[in-house]
């Protein structure tokens, strides 16, 4: 699982860019074990190949951007520390918060790092990168991504032509970043070194400087022997870059709702998708074909059926279920020649009085009631009445009848399903 890390610039910089100029920035790919895999400087545009490749990209924000503020405040956490915080900060900022994205970091000597940063300029980031293929995103202010010193500060200094980014980390929660405009490029180490010297005026310094450049800000030491006593000038490098940001703990893309969070991978899954896509649809069409067979089936036997009904009863000119007033033709014709039908009354008493000669071994049946309706016959029982009820369903079912107990002593007698 390999990280891309890319420097930017400060904003102040990329506004003074003629329109359409690409943006180049410092970039570094590194595996799990923060070995660098490839590294260089490039237009953020030509960077796509890079960012689909990365399973996390992580932007350092210019420090200049970033404006670290320690603030102590109630205990608070989570959506309650986010609705208070724009007001936490109003007072120690030149702009609207409502136009800052404002993210609270770790408590520390009892006060909590806040950092601020224009929402703007961090939302334009956060969808380049996304419209680029970024998964997962972080932006990390660079301040806190140097290594600290002990008592020392920590400075980096990031060329851009004569736009130079000055990062300086004075503690473990706190730093800064000041944007410098050289007058030529040949005066930028000494501009430089005169500013850090008005920021940093007596504390010792651990400098790192672009390699290229390195003997030029050597030589811009001997303008001051104070200069050379306090500062260590050390070839700048992606490793001490990579490790600070596995520490820094202060991702400003989470001040934008959710915007660090992973997307879905849809190119792991695009083949599996396809292929459970075409699954469906042959089951599909398959479940289609059958019904359309069963469909014609059923209509043909549907048309036979009204067929044969027809021939059968020539004189019927509506017909609605053929086998249902097929079924009432043969019971009427049935009972207009005597013959009963085995759910009529008659029907249903007689078998109920053979069954119980047969399962009690004579005597009367000790009915209370009888109630014929929708061709069941409901029998009420005498409150003593003694019934062997196995028996009798039994009995029953042997004449193709079944019986049902709606309670203590009423049974239901009715044709067998």
């Amino acid at each position: 699982m390999s990280t891309l890390y890319i420097r930017l610039p400060a904003y102040a910089n990329i506004e003074s860019l003629q329109s359409g100029s690409p943006l180049f920035c410092p970039f570094a790919l590194a595996s799990d074990g923060n070995r660098i895999e490839r590294e260089g400087v490039a237009a953020l545009a030509e960077l796509g190949e890079l960012v689909k490749r990365a399973r996390n990209v992580t932007l350092l924000l210019a420090a200049s951007d970033v404006t670290l503020l320690r603030i102590k405040m109630p205990p608070l956490s989570g959506a309650r520390l986010r609705a208070a915080l724009p007001n936490l900060v109003e007072d120690r900022l030149m702009s609207d918060p409502a136009e800052c994205v404002v993210v609270a970091g770790a408590m520390h000597e009892g006060l909590r790092t806040v950092g601020v940063v224009q929402r703007n300029w961090l939302e334009l980031l956060a969808r380049t990168l996304r419209s680029l293929g970024a998964r997962k995103l972080s932006a990390l202010p660079a301040q806190l991504c140097l290594p600290l010193q002990g008592e020392a500060v920590a400075a980096a200094v990031s060329e851009h032509g004569t736009d130079i980014d000055l990062t300086l980390r004075t503690g473990p929660q706190e730093g800064m970043g000041v944007s410098i405009v050289a007058d030529q490029p040949e005066t930028a180490a000494v501009e430089v070194m005169q500013t850090l010297s008005a920021l940093v005026p007596q504390a010792p310094v651990v400098m790192y400087v672009p390699p290229t450049r390195q003997g030029d800000y050597q030589d811009s030491l001997h303008l001051a022997s104070a200069l050379e006593q306090r500062i260590t000038l050390h070839a700048d490098s992606w490793a001490h870059w990579i490790a600070g940001a596995q520490e820094a703990g202060l991702d400003m893309i989470g001040g934008l709702g959710g915007g660090s969070a992973p997307g879905f991978e849809w190119r792991r899954w695009r083949w599996p998708l396809v292929l459970a896509a075409g699954l469906l649809l042959v089951n599909i069409a398959g479940l289609n074909i059958d019904w359309l067979g069963m469909q014609r089936e059923a209509e043909a036997l549907r048309t036979g059926m009204i067929q044969n009904y027809r021939a059968a009863f020539p004189e019927d000119k509506v017909i609605v279920d053929p086998l249902a007033q097929a079924r009432q033709k043969v019971a009427a014709a049935r009972n207009a020649g005597g013959e009963l039908a085995a759910d009529d009354f008659l029907a249903l008493t007689a078998a109920l009085a053979e069954a119980w000669t047969n399962a009690a071994g004579g005597g009367t049946a000790p009915v209370a009631a009888l109630d014929y309706r929708d061709r069941v016959l409901t029998v009420r029982l005498k409150p003593d009445a003694d019934v062997q009820a196995e028996a009798l369903q039994s009995a029953l079912a042997a004449r193709n009848l079944s019986v049902t107990q709606q309670g203590d002593g009423v049974w239901q007698i009715g044709r067998a399903r």
